[in-house]
């Protein structure tokens, strides 16, 4: 199981848009697990993206969520599956 973490910088009042984009893309793909928080701090949201294959989550953050609307940066950490 790949994961990766999203922190993702919004438009000031814009993360409830991307919030909705990010639900839209959750529920157009397969196979794969979305977990969407707001925060306080130096991001804005972060999205937790699970799925069986590494290259599918990495498409998602680079073709979809990069691209959407009102994001402004995106900071992502792919955890170690395995450590030796």
């Amino acid at each position: 199981m790949s994961t990766a973490y999203v922190l993702i910088n919004s438009d000031l009042g814009k993360d409830i848009d991307i919030i909705s984009k990010i639900k839209e893309i959750r529920q157009a793909e397969k196979d794969i697990s979305f977990e969407i928080q707001c925060v306080y701090g130096v991001y804005d949201i972060i999205v937790k993206i699970s799925s069986d294959e590494s290259a599918t989550v990495c498409k998602i953050v680079t073709n979809q969520i990069r691209k959407i609307e009102n994001v402004q940066s995106t900071l992502t950490m792919v955890v170690i599956e395995e450590q030796e």
